[in-house]
């Protein structure tokens, strides 16, 4: 799979400090999906932006007490030219992903609108009959197509249990239609929603209980966290997740299960406002970095 340059790709590394394909065990996947927001737009720019950015996180990690790039080894692909549908671009994203998956690599896709979880999930779901989904979100995402797409970031968690009925726990919920909720309440089985207006009273074992000893998929939109702290997105919500909270359920999901892919998506990326693009660089580098080596956290 082509690789673009380590000066251009997720952290900058030098040549002497990169990974060959081959050596690497994650895979940067930039896929800047924009097909059916609804309200602010330009998340098609948030992977570039996150590149971008993460040149300046630091590659120390005070929590596991390493640099974790030189453990894991970390490429990133060339940005595709996406498919002109979003379902075309879904099965598209599905495909580069099972690449991914199939050399038993890591993937991490950097999105580009929530639709993109659909495929980016799909070979984990064929590979994982036990995975579960670890969903950061302002938003449920659970309604069945939305202005006519079945394929839309506002479907994006309803398109995952389409395809299998795994479980979906969901952190952060703050915004939800009549629809999803029924369709919520009609699943809770398997669907599990911890809502924003709660967090103060979220009960943490709790939460993990649904993660122990499973391979979990994590996906992340920006949009869970606080619109104070991340206004560089489509559809900022107040009531939202803050950053050392999300930390430690991110370490401790991956104490407690396994987390063997994700996607960070949403970020739209805005001038004078680079503290956003900083914040989804960190972000997905504590994703990765606590995937392979949270267990040895000090």
């Amino acid at each position: 799979m082509k690789t673009i340059e380590n000066n251009k790709a997720f952290l900058g590394l030098s040549d002497e400090q990169a990974a060959s394909y081959q050596n690497a065990k994650c895979v940067i996947i930039p896929f800047g999906l924009e097909k059916t927001v609804t309200f602010g737009k330009g998340t098609t720019n948030g992977p570039k932006a996150i590149l971008a950015a993460s040149h300046e996180v630091e590659l120390f990690d005070e929590v596991l007490w390493c640099e974790p790039y030189e453990k894991i080894g970390i490429v990133t692909l060339e940005s595709p030219t996406i498919a002109d549908t979003s379902e075309a671009a879904v099965k598209q994203l599905a495909d580069l992903v099972s690449e991914v998956v199939d050399a038993d690599k890591f993937a991490l896709t950097l999105g580009g609108e929530h639709t993109l979880t659909a495929g980016a999930i799909a070979p984990y779901l064929a590979k994982h009959p036990d995975l579960v989904i670890l969903h950061f979100d302002a938003h449920a995402d659970l309604r069945d197509g939305y202005n006519g797409e079945y394929f839309s970031h506002a479907a994006a968690l309803k398109c995952c249990l389409d395809q299998k009925p795994i479980p979906l726990i969901s952190l952060g919920i703050r915004n939800i239609s009549k629809g999803e909720a029924e369709y919520y309440e009609a699943n809770k089985d398997h669907i599990h929603i911890y809502w924003g207006k709660d967090q103060a009273n979220w009960d943490i074992d709790e939460i993990l209980s649904h993660l122990k000893d499973r391979p979990i998929y994590l996906t992340f939109d920006v949009d869970a966290f606080d619109s104070s702290l991340m206004p560089a997105t489509g559809t900022p919500e107040p009531g939202g997740l803050h950053w050392n909270f999300v930390m430690d359920i991110i370490l401790k999901a991956s104490q407690t299960g396994k987390i063997v892919g994700a996607d960070v998506n949403e970020l739209a990326p805005k001038p004078d406002l680079h503290g956003c693009d900083f914040l989804v660089a960190k972000l997905v580098y504590k994703i990765i970095s606590y995937a392979f080596l949270g267990k040895a956290a000090r």
